[in-house]
């Protein structure tokens, strides 16, 4: 594990959300938060790209993920993506966010993807729920986070 902090790219991939929906990442905490990089789906996948400070100072060694962008407790990161409302879109009947958990990101992934600018760290989640509304809550990546390139 490295001895000083890191800064890694991550690359979260919504497949096929519903059309006519908005979605963004959110930047900030509780009450206090903003929307940015919002994208309305036209049913194609949607690419959110952000940065994350990594720092080596947690007692059982795994990452700790920092900065406006990541959320929850150090054992249990995440981002969230708002949808609709939560995006801004006020005429939208949705109002939900998706929470992205960090876990399984491993320090073999993040040494790799800091060192060299055309790597980043990639999660492809479905956008769609069962209800043929947009996702929500907790939602893993389909096949788990991956080092990948950037084009």
């Amino acid at each position: 594990m490295p001895n000083k902090d890191s800064e890694v790219r991550l690359r979260i991939i919504l497949i096929a959300p519903p059309a006519g929906v908005e979605f963004g990442v959110q930047d900030g905490k509780g009450n206090d938060y903003t929307t940015i990089q919002i994208q309305r789906s036209k049913g194609d996948d949607l690419t959110f790209q952000i940065t994350a400070t990594i720092k080596d100072n947690r007692e059982d060694g795994l990452p700790n993920f920092l900065g406006r962008l990541m959320q929850g407790p150090a054992t249990e990161r995440f981002d969230y993506i708002d949808i609709g409302k939560l995006a801004g879109q006020t005429d939208s009947p949705w109002d939900r966010r998706i929470k992205v958990p960090l876990k399984g990101i491993t320090w073999d992934m993040i040494e790799k993807a800091a060192k060299d600018p055309k790597l980043v760290l990639e999660a492809r989640l479905p956008g769609t729920a069962k209800d043929g509304g947009p996702s929500c809550a907790t939602v893993k990546p389909t096949e788990g986070w991956k080092v990948c390139t950037t084009s």
